[in-house]
């Protein structure tokens, strides 16, 4: 009888030492991903740790620890508006004009006024720094030295602070809004007239201010549930580039060799979902690429919307494609839109000289 008790003592103390194990390795293994329980911030859209593992499954803690890592790198995108702002005020002003762009691109990012007010803050502080320079010529010599490293941040930051205070973020930030609500309120009309608008603005200035509006647009639809919105918005840009590459091997007559040897690479960037790589094809002939363009887009985003396609990722074009709700509408959406874009362009563009 003892020896059965020890026996059975020692199998009980076995398993519980054996489940003690699984919970600690479970413990250590799912501790990053509980640090994803605190809300994910990023730009106008917050994630909960439950919406991240809504996107990619529940199943497993390996897809929710993907999940985690994916979101936070798009932290990155973060720094778009600073830079953009940044950069175009060093292009004006010079290196003293890159702190002034920085700080208005980050006050656009922050308040309402988003891609236009970045750009704005970046025309605004080049232009700032040229007009202290000519004021500080106008001092004497040994003020006039310091200038560079105490007037034009000092002074520039201020007046860029109070500029996009008083200024910029009203007036960008209302148009903003104004075009946020009426697209919110054509969202509870008509789903496709929302896709092919959103669509189509996608593909208006390929990385403009109208492609910018619906994209941030589509990324606050998804921290308010919308996910079908951010789908419309990304196949509208997706389809571009495709549409180019596409056009340049079936209608190789209508294209200089140098765009004939860059095409196929905008296959690459449009299932990336970046529009730009199709900005020199449209730069060289934008009268009849930007419509081809335009209705190639709206025509993707119209049958991502008919079919009720969701995202729930920003970004990632066909890398994010495992997320997609009803992924082969999806597909056949880009491929239409390509398809027609494609098509449009060989009948609109002349032949290459």
């Amino acid at each position: 009888m003892r020896t059965g008790a020890r026996a059975a003592q020692s199998r009980a103390s076995a398993a519980a030492s054996q489940q003690s194990e699984r919970l600690q390795g479970r413990k250590s293994f799912t501790q990053p991903v509980t640090a994803c329980k605190q809300q994910i911030d990023y730009g106008t859209y917050h994630l909960s740790f439950q919406e991240v593992l809504l996107a990619l499954g529940k199943g497993a803690a390996v897809s929710a620890l993907f999940a985690y890592i994916f979101y936070r790198s798009m932290l990155a995108f973060g720094f778009m508006l600073p830079i953009l702002a940044g950069f175009i005020a060093m292009a004006i002003g010079d290196r003293p004009a890159l702190a002034l762009g920085l700080v208005g691109g980050m006050m656009a990012a922050n308040g309402k006024s988003g891609f236009l007010g970045a750009l704005l803050a970046g025309f605004a502080a080049g232009y700032i720094i040229l007009g202290l320079r000519k004021l500080c010529d106008k001092l004497p010599e040994a003020l006039e030295k310091i200038a560079p490293v105490l007037i034009y941040p000092v002074v520039g930051i201020l007046v860029m602070g109070l500029l996009m205070t008083f200024i910029v973020e009203p007036v960008m930030g209302g148009i903003n809004t104004g075009l946020n609500n009426a697209l919110t309120g054509m969202g509870s009309s008509s789903k496709v007239i929302l896709g092919i608008v959103l669509g189509g603005m996608m593909a208006i200035d390929m990385g403009g201010p109208f492609n910018k509006a619906a994209y941030v647009f589509g990324t606050a639809a998804i921290a308010a549930g919308n996910y079908d919105i951010m789908a419309a918005v990304m196949i509208g840009g997706m389809t571009p580039p495709c549409a180019i590459a596409l056009a340049t091997l079936l209608f190789k007559d209508k294209f200089t060799k140098e765009e004939r040897d860059a095409g196929p690479t905008n296959f690459i960037m449009g299932l990336a979902f970046i529009t730009e790589g199709a900005i020199p094809f449209a730069a060289s002939d934008p009268l009849r690429v930007l419509p081809s363009c335009i209705v190639g887009s709206a025509v993707a985003g119209a049958i991502s919307m008919a079919f009720d396609c969701t995202l729930m990722a920003p970004h990632g074009g066909i890398f994010v494609f495992p997320v997609v709700g009803n992924a082969v509408m999806y597909l056949v959406a880009l491929v239409a839109g390509t398809v027609i874009s494609a098509v449009l362009l060989g009948l609109l563009k002349k032949k290459a000289a």
